[in-house]
């Protein structure tokens, strides 16, 4: 999701709500802590150089069993953003901390915001010797698709 969709999004909701892929909720006493970019520069392992950027929310659990962030509270966090950091439009990464931190995409399923897992992934596979998946066949295929030329007695072997 994008820093522009969540702003759309952002202005019908009665109440900001997180939710992990599976279905355990974010506690509603959560606070965003940060709103910033991340850029990351790297080298992946076919020597191709690399640059990413996203728009980055930490979500923080409190003591504070009080605190509710509304909408329009995390829609001014992110035009403050905009304004003093000078932050694009791009796609969202939310830090959450459940047993460690984890970095997740960010959807909406028309209710509440889907903290999205997730996966590292090979960038240069065809450079570093990763071999392709073999293709899977039945057994019974096989001998479906080949006659044998050789008979018990035939003298073949």
């Amino acid at each position: 999701m994008k820093l522009s969709e969540i702003k759309e999004i952002l202005p019908v909701l009665e109440n900001v709500e997180f939710q992990l892929e599976d279905g355990t909720f974010v506690p509603e006493h959560f606070h965003v802590t940060e709103v910033g970019t991340v850029t990351k520069h790297f080298i992946d392992c076919g020597g191709t150089i690399r640059n990413e950027k996203v728009v980055n929310f930490q979500l923080w659990n409190a003591n504070d069993f009080e605190h509710r962030l509304k909408p329009g509270k995390l829609l001014n966090i992110i035009k403050l953003s905009e304004e003093k950091l000078g932050i694009e439009d791009g796609e969202i990464e939310v830090e959450y901390q459940n047993t460690t931190i984890g970095k997740y995409d960010l959807a909406f399923n028309g209710k509440v915001f889907i903290l999205k897992n997730k996966t590292t992934a090979c960038l240069a596979q065809d450079a570093c010797g990763i071999p392709a998946g073999k293709q899977k066949i039945s057994l019974s295929e096989l001998s479906a698709q080949k006659t044998s030329c050789c008979t018990p007695n035939s003298g073949c072997c």
